[in-house]
């Protein structure tokens, strides 16, 4: 019989899930893009499109990284909020929450220049910013509802978002619209949302303000994954079969649903929140399976230095031109020799590799910046 000890221990597999999934932002997908290159035409027809988003109905593999840190987030929710609650209550919970939410929204603000910027050049709402406000949602989701409650207020949310979209005419145009120059987040982020946009004409924004809602269900499916993991009556076996059958389904489900209300990263649809959820618990199913039940832990020092300073690595690739490095390292006369191609992979590999000594250098002393 399995035991479940492995529920009360450090999850290593949530660590490495997440810098799996920050590996691709802080230099792995220029270093894939770059293997790539060096086969066929048809091989790259196959994969190069993978590691760009979709350009509006779709889903490719780069359209996962947003909602799998939602996800993965979401886990860390129940694991940080869970202890306090239990031994100092729901307003030291809340303390918590606030905190992390201001400091990564205002780190938000930084990223895309807002100490440099001056209004109305100051974009209010990016990636930071969503990962604060869906942070902040799910905590108080966290703090207030049961799992039952969440549930049907996940669903509730996905609901209400198709009928808003697929049902309900977009103002001043009298029809109903889903195209990237009509729908109701353009709208609304059109009369509400000040600043900079980053949208198509820059008329909105993409991580704007209705997308958030939706996205704060990504991040509670973390939530409910973390109880699966956390749950004493289930064998290893199971969390397993859990997270890697649910998340099948969730898959089916969108792909299903999207036939009807399309599968669309950039307005954050309720069939995308399904596929790129049902993909997300799938691989935190395979990657507990493989590390905390197997043990097959060697291939995953890297993902953690990664996964256990996240945003430290996403603000660094932003200040710091770590291609720029590289360029000056070995992009000279060496480049010219081994030829184009070689040259752009060894460019991207001392990119990548100088992202890892830096955390490498931070794991090793322990420095961990949370937010």
């Amino acid at each position: 019989m399995e035991t479940t000890k492995s529920a009360e221990k450090r999850i290593l597999s949530v660590d490495v899930l997440r810098g799996f999934d920050m590996f691709w932002l802080v230099g792995g997908t220029g270093l894939a893009l770059a293997i790539t290159k060096l086969f066929g035409q048809g091989i790259q027809n196959l994969l190069i499109p993978q590691f760009d988003h979709a350009e509006w109905i779709g889903f490719t593999f780069y359209d996962l990284i947003f909602p799998l840190f939602e996800f993965v987030m979401g886990m860390s929710v129940v694991f940080s909020l869970k202890k306090i609650l239990l031994h100092e209550g729901k307003v030291a919970a809340y303390r918590r929450l606030l905190t992390r939410f201001v400091l990564l929204f205002i780190l938000g603000i930084i990223y895309y220049g807002g100490l440099s910027n001056v209004w109305p050049e100051i974009r209010i709402l990016g990636v930071l910013q969503r990962l604060a406000l869906t942070y902040l949602l799910t905590g108080m989701i966290f703090i207030h509802f049961e799992i039952r409650g969440m549930a049907i207020l996940s669903a509730l949310i996905l609901i209400g978002y198709w009928i808003l979209f697929c049902f309900i005419p977009v103002p001043d145009t009298g029809v109903i619209a889903l195209t990237q120059q009509s729908n109701w987040a353009q709208y609304i982020d059109t009369i509400l949302l000040p600043g900079k946009k980053n949208g198509p004409g820059g008329t909105w924004d993409i991580v704007g303000i209705l997308g958030t809602f939706p996205a704060t269900v990504s991040c509670l499916l973390g939530v409910f994954a973390a109880n699966i993991l956390q749950s004493k009556k289930l064998s290893d076996k199971k969390r397993f079969i859990y997270l890697a059958g649910g998340g099948l389904a969730m898959v089916l489900i969108g792909y299903f649903w999207g036939i009807q209300f399309p599968v669309i990263k950039k307005v954050w649809t309720s069939t995308y929140v399904l596929v790129a959820g049902g993909y997300s618990m799938m691989l935190m199913g395979i990657f507990y399976y493989l590390i905390d039940v197997k043990g097959y832990k060697k291939w995953t020092p890297m993902f953690v230095w990664i996964g256990v300073n996240p945003i430290t690595i996403y603000m660094a690739r932003n200040l710091i031109d770590f291609n720029l490095i590289s360029k000056k390292l070995v992009g000279g006369n060496l480049a010219l020799m081994i030829g184009e191609q070689w040259a752009y992979l060894l460019l991207m590999a001392v990119s990548m590799g100088l992202s890892l000594i830096l955390l490498h250098f931070m794991y090793k002393r322990k420095i961990f910046l949370k937010v």
